[in-house]
């Protein structure tokens, strides 16, 4: 694999390009604070978990897949699980991808070689010749990437904000609506209308949603998908695992980490 090139964020608006490439390395736990780049980024996990957050939401990034952060967004990034990282910073003119919000993206094989070819690239390269060319099509691949369900929507209303922050830290099949919206001190009608106003879900699509996207860390630190399953509140983990499947396109077993995963 070729080496990528390590590149501090101050140092990226200075070279005239419209895409450049860089990698790096994290030790486990990585918190980089609330930050925004001018640039637009398609931050890649070539290994390990990234769980990112903006005030719109949580986002959770397994390995060999790809966040995508528009230009300007303010945003904060948890490095877990030995994460080593291709990232692309691309000026707001050639984005590839429209929208303000943070999108998960599946990675293809051929967009993955694309960041690792990339990411070894001197920054300064020709703008004319192979190296100008690659980096279009990077620019084209990372436009045509599918979008994952790996986030979770927070709405801005603070105490709905609150109750689904407390669903995050213990998420399960036990919280209704009626609950919540005695807890707002409204009717279960309007809670209704007003969660799905504020999240853009209804609230079972979203509480399938937030479990979905919880568990990919813990299948990712080792635990059993039946373990998973029962803290969640589904009796038979076969459900747990037809609902997932069913979201996420694959089921729960493709995010455990298996023997080196941990190299770039």
């Amino acid at each position: 694999m070729k080496e990528a090139v390590s590149l501090p964020i101050d140092r990226v608006d200075a070279i005239p390009r419209a895409v450049v490439a860089a990698g790096a390395a994290y030790p486990d736990g990585t918190l980089l604070p609330w930050h925004s780049h001018r640039r637009a980024q398609l931050l890649y996990g070539a290994s390990g978990l990234m769980q990112v957050a903006t005030e719109d939401g949580a986002w959770v990034v397994p390995q060999q897949h790809a966040v995508w952060i528009p230009a300007g967004k303010p945003h904060r990034s948890r490095m877990l699980l030995g994460v080593t990282t291709r990232s692309a910073y691309i000026e707001p003119q050639a984005s590839p991808r429209g929208g303000d919000a943070c999108q998960v993206l599946e990675v293809s094989a051929l967009l993955r070689q694309l960041l690792i070819e990339a990411a070894g690239i001197d920054q300064h390269y020709p703008e004319q010749g192979r190296d100008a060319v690659l980096m279009q099509l990077l620019l084209h691949e990372i436009g045509r990437a599918r979008e994952l369900p790996m986030h979770i929507p927070l709405p801005r209303d603070p105490a709905l904000a609150e109750l689904c922050r407390g669903f995050m830290l213990a998420p399960g099949l036990h919280s209704r609506p009626a609950e919540w919206a005695r807890a707002l001190h409204m009717s279960e009608r309007t809670f209704t209308r007003r969660f799905r106003e504020q999240t853009g879900m209804g609230f079972q699509a979203w509480r399938q949603r937030a479990c979905v996207v919880l568990a990919v860390p813990r299948l990712a630190a080792g635990e059993s998908v039946t373990r998973i399953a029962l803290d969640f509140g589904y009796e038979r983990p076969a459900a747990f695992s037809t609902m997932f499947r069913k979201l996420a396109g694959h089921p729960p077993s493709a995010h455990a980490l298996k023997t080196g995963d941990r190299q770039a």
